[in-house]
């Protein structure tokens, strides 16, 4: 979803609690599922027609992990809901694209919406989504806004059977999704670092009024990047301090390092964050300096021809008796003057260093 400070909402006034309706963009047309099951021993990707056909996975021994791409069709959403026993308000939740990010534990199942950064840009600035995730005791459903995402590593992982990813639980597969979704913050701020090094230079060399709205769509993603992070420390927080089954202790070691690496995205965006007011103050004091040099020197030029205006209108006086007038050499005389007193001033000027 691309970086906008504000988001229109359909009309939900009214509405009784639990109503499904979908707020947010429409990124896809037709929802997309797909299916990864898998254990020590075995493993199973498939993409499915209809929800249905992941009824079977709820009560196996393997772990499952559904991902369900576009959540603005509300019968998809009611149908998982009633199989996996989803509160009817942590359905409407999903359906809900503007959701800060927050952890819920209902006991048997824990529910978990975050932010998602894009792996690909949109003309030029940053994408994110909203990505919601049901924990339960041998499955993760998580729920996206579009088709594609920053996860393919843990894919990856499960497909090659390398690691301890295969031999855990759906504890540790949440563990994975979020700090795959915190590496991909890395991977946003990298080249939004590299795009501010640009900036800098570009400062220094040539400041112009496209700079400005460099300066100002950076500063906006970090806003919403700082939106996207700040909670999600609380989140993975939450899940630490969880006291639930679903929730091994083994695991919440691992949800400390991904807590760490929260952390240390604020900590960039924030030093981003000044960087960039560092930036708009120093274009504006450029632009401040450059306004100085150029009324210095139209005042230096108007000092210099106040002396030869006030020579000018002596002699362009239509009196009939000014003995200067019948002068031969008087009027060569007047220029010299002239010459004179300018060079004094800017000698002056130079001596002054004004210059």
């Amino acid at each position: 979803m691309k970086v906008t400070m504000f988001k229109k909402r359909k009309k939900e006034i009214g509405l009784a609690p639990g109503t499904l309706v979908h707020v947010g963009q429409k990124l896809v047309e037709k929802t997309k599922i797909t299916v990864m099951d898998y254990s020590a021993k075995r493993y199973i990707e498939k993409e499915v027609k209809s929800f249905e056909e992941c009824f079977r996975y709820r009560d196996t021994s393997s772990i499952t992990w559904i991902n369900i791409d576009g959540v603005h069709e509300a019968d998809i959403v009611r149908k998982v809901g009633d199989h996996f026993k989803i509160h009817p308000l942590i359905q409407e939740d999903i359906m809900n694209t503007t959701q800060r990010a927050k952890v819920e534990d209902f006991g048997h199942f824990v529910y978990l919406v975050v932010r998602m950064a894009r792996p690909e840009r949109k003309n030029g600035e940053e994408m994110f989504e909203q990505i919601s995730l049901v924990l339960g005791k041998n499955f993760v459903i998580s729920f996206q806004e579009d088709v594609g995402d920053t996860l393919d590593p843990v894919r990856d992982r499960i497909r090659k059977g390398k690691g301890r990813l295969r031999q855990q639980g759906a504890d540790y597969l949440t563990y994975a999704l979020l700090d795959s979704i915190v590496d991909s913050y890395f991977l946003t701020l990298e080249r939004q670092g590299e795009e501010i090094e640009a900036l800098e230079e570009d400062l220094l060399t040539k400041p112009d009024q496209q700079i400005v709205h460099r300066i100002h769509r950076l500063k906006r993603e970090m806003i919403f990047m700082r939106k996207a992070v700040w909670p999600l420390r609380e989140v993975i927080s939450g899940l630490e301090r969880m006291e639930v089954g679903l929730i091994k202790p083994s695991t919440t070691i691992y949800l400390k390092d991904v807590y760490d690496h929260t952390i240390q995205v604020i900590d960039t965006v924030e030093t981003y964050r000044d960087m960039l007011s560092g930036m708009l103050d120093i274009y504006l004091s450029s632009v401040s300096n450059r306004m100085n040099e150029v009324m210095k020197v139209l005042t230096i030029i108007s000092t210099i021809f106040i002396p030869l205006t006030f020579l000018a209108g002596i002699y362009g006086m239509n009196f009939k008796f000014m003995p200067e007038t019948e002068w031969r050499w008087g009027y060569f005389f007047v220029l010299g003057i002239m010459l004179v007193a300018a060079g004094l001033m800017v000698r002056v000027f130079r001596r002054k260093k004004w210059l």
